[in-house]
């Protein structure tokens, strides 16, 4: 069956609640408004059970079918959390706070499944329970592990746990998967280089901290270009280089480097920070400074499809889109959807919206025509696995 008549009447009301989320975006955990708005849906639309407070502001609702002779339950799951970036779509419903943006699609991915729990709600054509779970914090705050230590698959029964992220590499409408590992485990790291400031009209009299984390960086492109069997995907990227002051006759004493290493392969991941760490130490001694290397934060795992769940999404793809491409490409992009692939079978999908501003851009602007496709394929996903 392709797209469903029903989202073609639903398409204009799951559009307002997508620009309004995108016109309130609130980041990480910090999720009232839009955690409380989800609720809010799930409950109008006779949801069996509304949940709140699923790894601290997650969103579990279930959904009975007319029979559970299966006794199954299946989980679909949307993030919610927006990005720390200042909008640049010049849309109607563009950002009221500035600083602050959906520029990756999780209100497209939240209205969506808005859009399929109504849906099943109204219709209830499948044999057992459908949890759809709104998830916080994708972005840097790992929700997924938050809401698994938090009992979201043994309290709620789950047995299977599907993911969907739209692509603006992908033609409108398409859908892309491939089994095993698709995205990439990420560390973000930083590097402390510190000297001896001073004057910038007297360099002879410091340790130019600057200098030296320049020089820090560059070799830092060696990681991937010498040490790396050419055949392992690897990323290696400094993203921010800051100094103690802008003052342009100053050498700071000071000077903090950040970055991203993306893997697919864990030996290639350990080799990678061991390089990394020795090559800002060593860099730094040759300059007369130090550098002392760092984790921001826990990495995301690489995130592995299971194989059978993979085939359940390329089934539920087809039926609404009539093909799926079935080996997409591997990206270096994170998911931290991994924690939950780790604690339960499952797959994720990637859904096209057409050629536009890559995720994460400040022109970003999820598509809503695609909208009746991404709700159609959790709707079969839903009938396909648990059959009336």
């Amino acid at each position: 069956m392709p797209v469903r008549n029903r989202f073609a009447e639903l398409h204009a009301d799951i559009t307002a609640w997508r620009r309004d989320l995108h016109a309130h975006p609130e980041l990480q955990y910090d999720l009232p408004r839009t955690a409380g708005l989800v609720a809010d849906k799930l409950r109008s639309f006779g949801c069996d059970a509304v949940v709140e407070g699923i790894g601290r502001t997650g969103v579990v609702a279930l959904i009975k079918g007319r029979t559970n002779h299966s006794g199954k339950t299946i989980a679909f799951r949307a993030d919610m959390d927006a990005l720390p970036i200042f909008e640049a779509t010049g849309a109607e419903h563009a950002s009221t706070i500035p600083g602050k943006m959906h520029a990756c699609g999780h209100d497209g991915h939240t209205a969506m499944l808005l859009g399929a729990a109504q849906y099943l709600s109204e219709t209830r054509n499948f044999d057992g329970t459908v949890a759809v779970v709104f998830q916080p914090a994708e972005e840097g705050g790992a929700g997924a592990e938050a809401m698994v230590h938090d009992g979201l698959i043994d309290r709620f029964g789950i047995s299977e746990i599907y993911g969907l992220h739209n692509s603006p590499l992908l033609p409108l409408g398409q859908f892309a998967i491939r089994p095993g590992a698709f995205y990439a485990a990420v560390d973000s790291f930083h590097i402390e280089v510190t000297g001896k400031g001073g004057h910038a009209a007297r360099p002879n009299n410091t340790v130019d901290t600057t200098l030296a984390a320049s020089a820090i960086v560059m070799a830092l492109q060696s990681v991937v270009s010498r040490n790396t069997d050419p055949q392992q995907p690897l990323v290696v990227s400094v993203t921010s280089f800051r100094t103690e002051s802008d003052a342009f006759n100053v050498i700071p004493e000071h000077v903090t480097l950040r970055g991203t290493v993306r893997s697919f392969d864990m030996d290639v991941r350990a080799r990678t920070i061991e390089r990394i760490e020795a090559l800002a130490t060593l860099t730094a001694q040759s300059y007369g400074a130090t550098a002392t290397f760092g984790f921001d934060e826990e990495p995301y795992p690489v995130m592995v499809n299971h194989d059978t769940e993979t085939d359940h999404c390329i089934s539920a793809a087809r039926e609404v889109a009539g093909t799926c491409i079935t080996d997409a490409p591997r990206t270096t992009g994170g998911e931290d959807f991994a924690y939950m692939l780790r604690a339960c079978p499952g797959a994720y999908i990637q859904l096209g919206i057409g050629e536009g501003p890559g995720l994460h851009h400040p022109a970003y602007d999820f598509n809503d025509d695609v909208i009746p496709t991404g709700c159609s394929y959790w709707v079969s996903l839903a009938e396909q696995r648990l059959p009336a």
